[in-house]
C-alpha cells in the first residue's frame, strides 16, 4: 500500500485496522475528534493530554499522557516514554495526529517502528505551518494543511478543512 493511501484500505484491511488518535488537548483535540467519522470502522485508541477528553469518546479506549512543549525538555521525555508503550501495546497500524508537540513525537515513534503516519496541521496555522508540523515532515506518510495557499508540490498537500 503506498504512504497516501492511508484510508483507502482494501475492506479485509479496513476490518482490521487499528488507528492511534494522538492530540495535545484543544483545539487540537477539538479537530482531532471531527474526524472520527473518517476512522470507521477500524479500531481507535485515543491519546490526549487532557483527562478531560476521555468524556468524549465514550467507551474507546482511551489514554491520558502528560502534555510537554519545547520548553519543557525533560517533560518532553516523560511523554515519549509513555507514548512508547502506548504505540507498543496498541500497536496501531496508522498514527494520526493534528498536533502539537505530543503529537509529534507519537508520530517520529510510530515512524521509526515502522507504523504509516498522518500529520494534519491545525487550522490555527493561517500564516505558515506550524513548526511541530515541519519537524513532522519527514516522519509522516502523509501530511496535510488545512489551507490551500500553504500547500506545496514537496508538501504539505491540502484536502480540505477539517473545519468548516
Amino acid at each position: 500500500m503506498r504512504d497516501h493511501d492511508c484510508f483507502s484500505p482494501t475492506s479485509s484491511q479496513a476490518r482490521a485496522s487499528r488507528i492511534l488518535a494522538v492530540a495535545s488537548g484543544g483545539g487540537h483535540w477539538v479537530q482531532l475528534l471531527r474526524l472520527r467519522p473518517a476512522f470507521a470502522p477500524a479500531s481507535v485508541t485515543w491519546v490526549s493530554a487532557s483527562e478531560r477528553d476521555r468524556a468524549q469518546i465514550g467507551d474507546e479506549r482511551f489514554h491520558c499522557i502528560p502534555d510537554g512543549t519545547r520548553w519543557s525538555p525533560f517533560r518532553l521525555i516523560l511523554v515519549a516514554m509513555r507514548l512508547l508503550i502506548i504505540i507498543l501495546r496498541s500497536r496501531p497500524d496508522i498514527v494520526v495526529t493534528t498536533g502539537a508537540a505530543p503529537g509529534l513525537l507519537a508520530l517520529i515513534l510510530a515512524r521509526v517502528l515502522g507504523r504509516r503516519t498522518i500529520w494534519i496541521d491545525s487550522i490555527a496555522n493561517v500564516e505558515q505551518v506550524s513548526l511541530s508540523g515541519r519537524l513532522a515532515r519527514p516522519f509522516a506518510s502523509l501530511w496535510l494543511t488545512q489551507w490551500p495557499h500553504l500547500a506545496r508540490p514537496e508538501g504539505p498537500t491540502y484536502q480540505g478543512a477539517v473545519l468548516a
